[in-house]
């Protein structure tokens, strides 16, 4: 059996300084005042490793990330937030090497439990050898590793045993790099040349990551982590005045004043006239990037258009400037309650029944489709340049305030043709056809792809539940704005 041994960071991932996803564990687990105290111990990190001690300032940036942070936490992180930002940093010609053997094990610096489900889900590995975190006995990390750096290279010998890896992948210059890849019959050095022009198609690719969370679209380098804090006080003015400015105007009125604040609103195709008295309305079927979707649609088409809701918090619904149709996920209560809004007027629906910021589309539920033959698709999307609008671990009533934090925040609108009768289930087709031809001609007019994955499958990737908002007697939307109140003033816990 051929193995390989492959450095994580500089080799597999193309930037050989972790800084950034300690920033990210320092954000998304802790808070502001965390991650702006870690950039500012950067030009000390900095320092020592113009010095020679990389180890010591590798030392100080993981305390300051991880100390007092519950382990939980950095471990979920770990599972919704990093993988991303890991994913989009990967060495093509490095992980093309790296597969192609049979036995893979990856070795890092950072704490194991940053980097082992990445590594293990998306690369491939087999096993992973890193540093290990100190726990004291209430859960939460001391920021302190266990053993020295040196350790993780003792650790490849204890794998092996007598056995040597057939490989080695790792950088010239690197503390771990000489001592392990001196173990290995042969090693390579970044930067990697496959020397074959294969087959895309053919080529075994690393697992893309469908599902994350955090708010953060960008990785947060130095000079990036500096212009998140710059902007944000600002962010924080310009949402306000975009959100009061935006309830105070009719809805006709926002797409065209979008620009004059900073936002863009772009439209494509044409859409339905309303319905006519006494006739029912048009269902639009949406795909599902933010909570914001049915508003955007409604202003496009300059009328409040009710939109059903699955599982969102009373606080944004009490918020919600259209009307919502709360359903109880029991299927027969929920086809009378859609039926009889249609009889009033159009309505809007999005069958994946959450959102996803990836260039994929969830499964669709068919429920739609049994209930009107009057189908409008509508493909929406959005393009943001700090936040994200989504969340699945934070506080989802914050989502419009982040959209509207961003510099430039973008939405698309693209109304398709209403489905003809032979497409819907007049003709005989079953609602699943339907709910898949829908979701086929959404993806293609996006350019995404479709997937089987459901609501449920998100949830339990990035929050480790189903999704389901609880409506306890603590829950009212006074203790959910007090809560949220709360936390913004106490510590602006980003997350």
């Amino acid at each position: 059996m051929e193995s390989v041994v492959a450095e994580l960071e500089g080799t597999l991932l193309n930037d050989p300084n972790p800084f950034c996803y300690f920033m990210l564990i320092a954000f998304e687990a802790s808070g502001l005042f965390r991650f702006a105290l870690l950039l500012m111990l950067w030009p000390v990190v900095k320092l020592l490793e113009v010095c020679g001690k990389e180890d010591a300032g590798l030392r100080l940036t993981i305390f300051v990330a991880t100390a007092g942070v519950p382990m939980s936490e950095i471990e979920a992180v770990s599972r919704a937030v990093l993988p991303k930002f890991y994913f989009d940093d990967i060495d093509i010609e490095a992980w093309r090497i790296f597969s192609s053997y049979d036995k893979r094990v990856v070795l890092t610096k950072m704490p194991r439990i940053m980097v082992e489900r990445f590594v293990k889900e998306h690369l491939r590995a087999d096993n992973v050898i890193g540093s290990e975190l100190s726990e004291n006995r209430f859960g939460l990390a001391t920021g302190f590793i266990q053993d020295d750096f040196d350790s993780i290279t003792r650790s490849v010998g204890a794998l092996f045993g007598d056995e040597q890896p057939s490989l080695g992948l790792g950088r010239h210059q690197s503390g771990s790099g000489p001592l392990f890849l001196s173990k290995c019959n042969e090693e390579q050095h970044p930067p990697f040349i496959t020397g074959k022009k294969q087959d895309l198609h053919h080529i075994i690719r690393p697992l893309p990551v469908i599902f994350h969370d955090g708010r953060l679209t960008k990785r947060p380098t130095p000079s990036a982590a500096l212009l998140i804090l710059l902007w944000i006080p600002l962010g924080i003015i310009l949402a306000t005045i975009r959100i009061g400015v935006g309830l105070m105007l009719p809805m006709w009125a926002i797409p065209q004043m979008a620009p004059v604040f900073g936002g863009k609103v772009i439209v494509k195709g044409t859409p339905p006239p309303p319905p006519t008295p006494g006739s029912s309305g048009v269902l639009f079927v949406c795909t599902h990037r933010t909570l914001m979707d049915p508003v955007i649609l409604s202003a496009v088409l300059h009328r409040r258009i009710p939109a059903v809701t699955y599982s969102i918090s009373r606080l944004s619904e009490i918020l919600s400037p259209i009307p919502t149709v709360r359903l109880t996920r029991i299927r027969n209560v929920d086809a009378q309650k859609i039926k009889r809004q249609l009889e009033k007027g159009d309505l809007v629906v999005c069958p994946e029944g959450t959102t996803c910021r990836e260039p994929f589309l969830l499964r669709f539920s068919g429920l739609f489709a049994e209930l009107t033959d009057r189908i409008v698709p509508v493909a929406m999307n959005y393009r943001v340049g700090f936040f994200h609008a989504t969340t699945a671990r934070g506080w989802k009533a914050m989502d419009p305030i982040f959209f509207f934090m961003n510099p430039r925040p973008i939405y698309e609108v693209t109304f398709l043709n209403q489905l003809p009768v032979e497409a819907t289930c007049s003709s005989g087709k079953s609602p699943h056809d339907v709910a898949n031809y829908v979701q086929r001609i959404l993806a293609a007019t996006l350019g995404f792809e479709c997937t089987n994955f459901t609501r449920k499958d998100k949830y339990r990737v990035l929050a480790g539940n189903d999704g389901i908002v609880s409506q306890t007697p603590d829950g009212t939307p006074a203790m959910e704005l007090m809560s949220i109140f709360k936390k913004i003033m106490g510590d602006f816990k980003l997350h």
